[in-house]
């Protein structure tokens, strides 16, 4: 399905994409790092229950990127002026990864117009600090980029990536998927060069990466921020999905995530990765049209 775009009061515009637009409940489905709204599509094809709108976030996909992002509250504003030109009141979030961060945000922030909230392998409240590397690129224990520019130089998290968004270079962001992120299931041949397309689009990532170091709900330091404790300010009833195959996500930041919510179902997937919108698109579909109209 071809994407149209709004443009907002700030002068962005977001690419979006609007399926089953007789329906009453409106879920927003919003994308991760280094992805865009098309990486759901085994999951739009599913969830026919529901009004769904895909966007395609600043800066990613073929939305444009005018003025950098500062925090990932930028796109959380972005959101309200999209759904509000829209004249959608009330809406269900469903975030995955990054796109689970600006989810609780927004439900925190804007708890008037948030139904229910999904978080699938999302990025924990507490943000997403990244190790800096000794001399064998393996992480320092305890001691995180403090700066932007130092962040930006990281050997194996982030530079590598910013080089291959620069240089064009498709194959080896196909790898970089296939090793963290579709490291259970991968999608067919025609699939996958869609998704990396979509990804090579990209102009935000050193901004995005640290949006995430310095992301922080909690009401203590992550680290690198002081946590602001909006966590707190979130009403809406949570599902959290994650895989035991994540690589991206561990164990324990999903767990600190969950203890943090009041109001929190949580389902956790043998077999799925990152990405179980890939690995197990049926199961997770089931999960969060059950959550919606339980």
């Amino acid at each position: 399905m071809e994407k149209k775009t709004l443009k907002l009061q700030n002068g962005e515009t977001l690419a979006y994409q609007s399926f089953n637009e007789s329906k009453k409940d409106t879920l927003v489905l919003l994308h991760g790092n280094m992805s865009s709204g098309v990486h759901f599509e085994p999951l739009i094809e599913k969830l026919t229950d529901f009004h769904l709108i895909v966007p395609d976030l600043r800066g990613f996909g073929d939305s444009t990127y005018h003025k950098p992002i500062e925090t990932l509250e930028d796109f959380v504003d972005d959101l309200k002026m999209f759904t509000d030109a829209l004249s959608i009141d009330k809406m269900h979030l469903a975030g995955w990864s990054t796109g689970g961060g600006v989810a609780l945000k927004f439900a925190a922030k804007y708890p008037q117009n948030t139904n229910k909230v999904i978080l699938i392998e999302s990025a924990s409240h507490r943000g997403y600090p990244i190790p800096k590397k000794d001399e064998n690129a393996q992480p320092i224990q305890g001691e995180f980029y403090y700066d932007k520019d130092a962040m930006a130089k990281d050997p194996v998290q982030v530079a590598p990536v910013v080089q291959a968004l620069k240089d064009g270079n498709s194959a080896l962001m196909q790898m970089i998927w296939e090793q963290t992120i579709y490291n259970v299931k991968k999608p067919s041949e025609e699939a996958m060069k869609r998704y990396i397309g979509e990804t090579m689009k990209q102009r935000n990532l050193v901004d995005v990466d640290w949006a995430l170091v310095t992301f922080n709900m909690s009401s203590t330091p992550n680290g690198v921020k002081e946590g602001d404790g909006t966590i707190e300010d979130i009403k809406a009833e949570v599902l959290a999905i994650h895989g035991d195959k994540d690589l991206v996500i561990p164990k324990p930041m999903f767990d600190e995530l969950t203890d943090a919510l009041p109001n929190v179902l949580v389902e956790e997937f043998e077999n799925a990765s990152h990405s179980p919108i890939t690995d197990i698109p049926d199961k997770l579909a089931h999960s969060i049209k059950t959550f919606l109209n339980g």
